[in-house]
């Protein structure tokens, strides 16, 4: 059996929630004082994902930059291939907040969108 430790993420309480493994799946979660506890510690020690954000050089906008994000959780080892794709990547001002800029990203299926509104010059 192993036994893991992690702080918890769900909620602003950052509870240490300890989980027991067994070839690979949970056994059990303990010390969470709410469900999103369990939930979490049981994804992070098995498939953990991240959201992933970053700036995209924006063409003709009135800020050389807009801040971008993924629009929900990607693969913890898909990060860097999601990042290194971004850096080919320019928006063409005006960029709208919600815009995709990369379609699925990394072949996460998971777009990358601007948080940013980005007036063109």
């Amino acid at each position: 059996m192993e036994k893991r430790e992690l702080t918890c993420i769900g909620c602003p309480l950052g509870c240490t929630v300890q989980v027991t493994l067994e070839n690979g799946a949970v056994v059990s979660v303990t010390g969470n004082t709410c469900p999103r506890g369990d939930a979490y510690a049981r994804k992070e020690v098995t498939a953990p994902t991240r959201i992933v954000t970053t700036t995209v050089p924006v063409r003709g906008g009135v800020l050389p930059a807009v801040s971008v994000k993924t629009a929900g959780d990607i693969p913890k080892n898909k990060i860097f291939d999601c990042v290194r794709a971004l850096k080919t990547v320019t928006a063409d001002a005006p960029v709208a907040i919600g815009q995709v800029i990369l379609a699925d990203a990394a072949g996460t299926g998971v777009d990358v969108i601007a948080t940013k509104a980005v007036d063109a010059v």
